[in-house]
């Protein structure tokens, strides 16, 4: 499976009683695939996934796959601070007919990097579906090194990375250590563009749950090799890239699908919906984009 492009890291819209909202997040699956976005990410950290129950997260991941119908590749928040945990969600998006797992560095646990290879070998080993690590210091604590990502790039279903330091010595650093052919995903919207420039293949992105048709175009300059195209389409989204994360994510972008109408505004404990400040900046945003 050949990741590239924009991947979207999908809302989990909830209704106003605290449950998953399966009608609008099928419509919300639906009109991202129809506005051209490369592929789809349900239950990662956009997705709230920590507050999902085990139910709610196998069926968000169902879903997902039942609405794409194939017509882009799903590629399923699968991770967990848990090694056993995160092998079953795995092994549930493969049975669910997933094309891939996202898999997180473990939170909390803080494990050495001895103790990061072997969690995401157990899970290499028990699930023959393709895995893209996850590497969020800011949320996970630990940061996987190069040499860490080169050993477990060598298993056979570990296929890329989605990298969401902001590094963009990262590309170059970790090439320099690869033996094969390693998929390199930005996890940061404003470095879409820098990051492929410095040898990646796209962005999961938390913009395209707003403005997906744009992102994808971004997307689509850099694979034709207009990077000037490319910088300037980039260029038109720096307010909505920067807005979305004015707030500890999802609550600016969930704030900002709730006024387009494709969700209401609910989150779930611990996080809050995004201030009354926030939420006038985010309005004062996508009004002048002309998404509202």
């Amino acid at each position: 499976m050949n990741f590239k492009g924009v991947y979207t890291a999908l809302i989990t819209p909830f209704s106003d009683d605290g449950r998953l909202d399966e009608n609008a997040f099928q419509e919300l699956v639906d009109w991202q695939i129809r506005e051209g976005v490369h592929g789809l990410v349900p239950c990662g950290t956009t997705g709230e996934s920590p507050t999902l129950t085990h139910e709610e997260h196998n069926r968000v991941i169902a879903l997902c796959v039942e609405v794409a119908k194939g017509r882009v590749p799903v590629m399923a928040g699968t991770g967990s601070n848990s090694t056993e945990e995160a092998i079953m969600t795995t092994q549930y998006a493969k049975k669910a007919g997933a094309d891939g797992a996202l898999v997180v560095a473990p939170y909390y646990n803080k494990p050495t990097q001895e103790g990061l290879y072997q969690h995401f070998k157990a899970i290499n080993d028990a699930v023959d579906l393709p895995i893209v690590l996850y590497n969020v210091p800011s949320r996970s604590v630990v940061n996987m090194s190069d040499e860490t990502i080169a050993r477990l790039a060598e298993l056979p279903n570990i296929v890329g990375l989605k990298d969401a330091t902001g590094d963009l010595a990262r590309p170059y650093t970790l090439r320099s250590k690869l033996k094969s052919p390693f998929q390199l995903l930005s996890g940061e919207d404003m470095t879409a563009v820098a990051f492929n420039v410095s040898g990646g293949q796209g962005c999961i992105s938390v913009a395209s749950n707003i403005a997906p048709k744009a992102c994808a175009a971004v997307q689509e300059a850099c694979f034709s090799g207009d990077y000037k195209l490319a910088v300037k389409l980039q260029d038109k989204l720096t307010e909505l890239n920067n807005v979305m994360f004015c707030e500890t994510s999802p609550a600016p972008v969930k704030y900002a699908a709730h006024l387009m109408g494709k969700c209401k505004n609910n989150l779930r404990l611990p996080l809050l919906p995004a201030s009354e400040a926030s939420q006038n900046e985010i309005r004062k945003v996508l009004n002048n984009l002309q998404i509202i």
